[in-house]
């Protein structure tokens, strides 16, 4: 039970209670009303951290009450909150069993202690075990359907990690091999020119040459690795007509327009323009029954604007992996993207600096 769940069960109990009393005909008088409510309240504020004490103490108050006559109705539902309390905390079963004893109770004191006809006793206390009934389960399929995001969440930042390290370790492993057999070829070259220098500077020179190349290539395989680090090639603006041809292909109406004075962007803010294009129109493509989109790049000396807006139905709903995946993408270059429906269609924007973070 969450302090914001604590603080609004206090709150309908302090409203619910004389509301209650007043429609079943037990009200008494006002103040002793007021006060009845107030304790209440304050005891769904502990239930946060007491549940079953906080129930057996409200169940308790109401029983007190009742024997004094200082009010005329309710045995159990007073303790709504209180019940529903116990539920989130996992203790369905002591609820149910605390509310049947807390009904008998009402029934043997209302037939034999304070004698009311026995239609009026199975009436009233019939609509309060259906009440009950109703709380339990309404209780229990809240705290179900919490568990069940949290197991759903949990396993997908499970396989999300897993998914992570099996990368890390193929990358790792590719590091490896190739800084490894980069070292051990320039080694073997260095120690040919170095026993040659001197004697045959000629085959020195070559073995030198032959290093060089060696280091050039291993620099290109270290840049293709880094590529995939950063989840793939990194795309350069000017595949974004590539991207748009290949959607345009398949039949989406698709134009691109560029304001402001273009700015060479570092390769990481590129990529990021790309991928948010390349995100959106797929969603669009899949999701949003859009016949026209259109895609604006905005330039200025310290940052890029690039917004994605089509004429569908909705798309993807902002709450979507693949648009948390381009927020993450914006942010970690100190951006922020924006997603959702417009006035028409569904539209993405992302925001982001040309000046690469350190």
């Amino acid at each position: 039970m969450t302090k914001s769940i604590a603080r609004t069960a206090a709150a309908l109990t302090l409203v619910g209670v004389p509301t209650g009393l007043a429609l079943t005909g037990g009200l008494g008088p006002v103040a002793l009303i007021s006060a009845l409510a107030t304790s209440l309240a304050a005891m769904m504020l502990a239930a946060r951290r007491w549940p079953l004490a906080m129930l057996l103490l409200a169940f308790s108050t109401v029983t007190a009450w009742r024997a004094a006559h200082l009010i005329e109705a309710g045995w159990v539902w007073p303790a709504t909150a209180a019940l529903m309390a116990l539920v989130l905390a996992g203790r369905l079963r002591t609820a149910v069993v605390t509310s049947a004893v807390m009904l008998l109770w009402g029934v043997n004191w209302d037939t034999f202690v304070y004698p009311h006809p026995a239609n009026w006793v199975f009436a009233h206390l019939g609509g309060e075990a259906l009440w009950v009934a109703a709380v339990l389960a309404g209780a229990t399929a809240y705290r179900n359907t919490l568990r069940w995001r949290a197991e759903v969440a949990h396993r997908f930042d499970v396989e999300s990690l897993r998914r992570r390290a099996e990368e890390r370790v193929e990358i790792a492993r590719d590091l490896h091999d190739v800084v490894s057999h980069t070292l051990a070829v320039v080694g073997v070259h260095l120690n040919v020119a170095l026993d040659a220098f001197d004697t045959e500077p000629e085959e020195a020179r070559a073995s030198l040459v032959l290093a060089q190349e060696v280091r050039g290539r291993a620099m290109t395989d270290l840049k293709a690795l880094v590529g995939v680090l950063r989840e793939g090639e990194l795309p350069a603006m000017e595949s974004l007509d590539r991207l748009l041809g290949q959607v345009r292909e398949a039949g989406l109406d698709v134009t691109l327009t560029e304001t402001g004075e273009p700015v060479e962007l570092p390769a990481p803010v590129a990529a990021a323009v790309y991928r948010v294009v390349q995100e959106s129109l797929t969603n669009t493509v899949r999701h949003a029954g859009a016949g026209r989109v259109t895609v604006t790049v905005r330039y200025a000396p310290d940052s890029v604007v690039v917004e994605v807006r089509d004429d569908g139905t909705g798309g993807e709903s902002a709450d979507g992996h693949g648009i948390a995946g381009m927020r993450e993408r914006v942010a970690a270059l100190g951006g922020a993207l924006t997603a959702g429906p417009g006035t028409t269609g569904f539209t993405v924007r992302a925001a982001i600096p040309v000046t690469e973070r350190t």
